[in-house]
Protein backbone atom coordinates (compact mmCIF):
# COMPACT_ATOMS: atom_id res chain seq x y z
CA UNK A 1 0.00 0.00 0.00
CA UNK A 2 1.23 3.20 -1.10
CA UNK A 3 1.38 5.87 1.82
CA UNK A 4 0.60 9.58 1.65
CA UNK A 5 3.17 12.58 1.49
CA UNK A 6 2.68 14.33 4.12
CA UNK A 7 2.45 18.43 3.55
CA UNK A 8 5.75 19.23 4.23
CA UNK A 9 6.85 16.42 1.63
CA UNK A 10 5.07 17.93 -0.60
CA UNK A 11 5.94 21.40 -0.15
CA UNK A 12 9.48 19.65 -0.85
CA UNK A 13 8.70 18.77 -4.12
CA UNK A 14 9.78 20.96 -6.78
CA UNK A 15 8.19 19.01 -10.09
CA UNK A 16 11.21 20.14 -12.42
CA UNK A 17 10.29 23.78 -11.35
CA UNK A 18 11.01 26.59 -12.41
CA UNK A 19 9.63 26.67 -15.75
CA UNK A 20 10.44 29.92 -17.38
CA UNK A 21 7.47 32.23 -17.64
CA UNK A 22 7.23 36.05 -18.87
CA UNK A 23 4.75 38.28 -17.86
CA UNK A 24 4.32 40.48 -20.79
CA UNK A 25 4.15 44.32 -21.27
CA UNK A 26 0.74 45.20 -22.24
CA UNK A 27 2.52 46.96 -25.21
CA UNK A 28 4.03 43.97 -26.32
CA UNK A 29 0.32 42.23 -26.22
CA UNK A 30 -1.08 45.35 -28.08
CA UNK A 31 2.48 44.66 -30.87
CA UNK A 32 1.12 40.95 -31.19
CA UNK A 33 -2.90 41.93 -31.63
CA UNK A 34 -2.12 44.82 -33.90
CA UNK A 35 -0.05 42.49 -36.72
CA UNK A 36 -2.93 40.46 -37.09
CA UNK A 37 -3.76 41.20 -41.33
CA UNK A 38 -7.42 41.26 -42.38
CA UNK A 39 -8.60 37.97 -43.24
CA UNK A 40 -6.73 36.30 -39.99
CA UNK A 41 -7.10 35.41 -36.40
CA UNK A 42 -5.55 35.38 -33.37
CA UNK A 43 -6.26 33.61 -30.04
CA UNK A 44 -4.58 34.85 -26.53
CA UNK A 45 -2.59 31.30 -26.44
CA UNK A 46 -1.27 31.86 -30.11
CA UNK A 47 -0.31 35.39 -28.63
CA UNK A 48 1.35 33.74 -25.51
CA UNK A 49 3.03 31.30 -27.64
CA UNK A 50 4.41 34.10 -29.25
CA UNK A 51 5.51 36.12 -26.14
CA UNK A 52 7.34 32.91 -24.79
CA UNK A 53 8.97 32.19 -27.66
CA UNK A 54 10.26 36.59 -27.96
CA UNK A 55 11.05 36.10 -24.43
CA UNK A 56 12.92 32.71 -24.59
CA UNK A 57 10.57 31.63 -21.89
CA UNK A 58 8.67 28.27 -21.33
CA UNK A 59 5.16 30.15 -21.53
CA UNK A 60 3.65 33.64 -20.66
CA UNK A 61 1.49 34.35 -18.30
CA UNK A 62 -2.29 33.43 -19.12
CA UNK A 63 -4.42 35.90 -16.94
CA UNK A 64 -1.91 38.81 -17.50
CA UNK A 65 -1.69 38.21 -20.93
CA UNK A 66 -5.77 38.01 -21.16
CA UNK A 67 -5.81 41.37 -19.24
CA UNK A 68 -4.02 43.29 -21.36
CA UNK A 69 -5.20 41.73 -24.39
CA UNK A 70 -8.81 43.44 -22.82
CA UNK A 71 -7.14 46.47 -22.09
CA UNK A 72 -5.87 46.61 -26.24
CA UNK A 73 -8.97 46.25 -27.39
CA UNK A 74 -10.41 49.43 -24.89
CA UNK A 75 -7.50 51.46 -26.54
CA UNK A 76 -7.66 50.80 -29.90
CA UNK A 77 -11.79 51.49 -29.26
CA UNK A 78 -10.60 54.75 -27.06
CA UNK A 79 -8.23 55.61 -30.33
CA UNK A 80 -11.10 54.69 -32.90
CA UNK A 81 -13.23 57.46 -31.26
CA UNK A 82 -10.90 60.15 -31.00
CA UNK A 83 -10.64 59.49 -34.87
CA UNK A 84 -7.81 57.41 -35.20
CA UNK A 85 -7.78 56.03 -38.22
CA UNK A 86 -5.44 52.87 -37.59
CA UNK A 87 -6.09 50.96 -34.68
CA UNK A 88 -5.52 47.67 -33.01
CA UNK A 89 -8.07 45.44 -34.70
CA UNK A 90 -8.93 43.64 -31.50
CA UNK A 91 -11.79 41.81 -32.92
CA UNK A 92 -9.49 39.39 -34.45
CA UNK A 93 -7.98 38.03 -31.91
CA UNK A 94 -10.18 35.33 -30.07
CA UNK A 95 -10.44 33.30 -26.84
CA UNK A 96 -9.15 29.58 -26.45
CA UNK A 97 -11.18 27.79 -28.94
CA UNK A 98 -12.18 30.54 -31.31
CA UNK A 99 -14.64 32.27 -28.86
CA UNK A 100 -15.65 35.46 -29.14
CA UNK A 101 -14.24 37.43 -25.95
CA UNK A 102 -16.91 39.59 -24.72
CA UNK A 103 -15.73 41.70 -22.78
CA UNK A 104 -14.67 43.54 -25.96
CA UNK A 105 -16.11 46.98 -26.54
CA UNK A 106 -19.06 46.43 -28.66
CA UNK A 107 -19.56 42.88 -26.81
CA UNK A 108 -19.96 40.13 -29.18
CA UNK A 109 -22.85 41.70 -31.64
CA UNK A 110 -20.18 44.60 -32.23
CA UNK A 111 -17.42 41.62 -33.20
CA UNK A 112 -18.89 39.49 -34.94
CA UNK A 113 -20.25 42.30 -37.63
CA UNK A 114 -16.46 43.16 -38.04
CA UNK A 115 -15.47 39.82 -38.14
CA UNK A 116 -18.53 38.56 -40.57
CA UNK A 117 -17.39 41.97 -42.84
CA UNK A 118 -13.90 40.23 -43.08
CA UNK A 119 -15.69 36.91 -44.20
CA UNK A 120 -15.79 34.59 -40.84
CA UNK A 121 -18.30 32.66 -39.95
CA UNK A 122 -20.17 32.82 -36.60
CA UNK A 123 -21.45 30.11 -34.59
CA UNK A 124 -23.66 30.25 -31.08
CA UNK A 125 -23.33 27.61 -29.21
CA UNK A 126 -25.62 27.76 -25.90
CA UNK A 127 -24.73 31.72 -24.52
CA UNK A 128 -21.47 32.37 -26.22
CA UNK A 129 -20.48 32.99 -29.87
CA UNK A 130 -17.55 31.15 -31.91
CA UNK A 131 -15.94 31.93 -35.28
CA UNK A 132 -16.42 28.68 -37.44
CA UNK A 133 -13.28 26.59 -38.38
CA UNK A 134 -10.95 29.37 -36.76
CA UNK A 135 -7.88 27.16 -37.09
CA UNK A 136 -7.96 27.67 -40.65
CA UNK A 137 -7.27 31.67 -40.62
CA UNK A 138 -4.90 31.80 -37.58
CA UNK A 139 -1.83 33.50 -38.35
CA UNK A 140 0.55 31.22 -37.94
CA UNK A 141 2.72 32.41 -35.67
Amino acid sequence: MKTRKSWREKLETNKDLPKTLVIPAPREVDEVMAQVPHGKLTTIDEIRRCLARKHGTDIACPLTTGIFAWIAAHAAAEAAAEGESVTTPYWRTLKSGGQINPKYPGGVKAQCRLLKAEGQKIVRKGQQFFVADYEKSLTGR
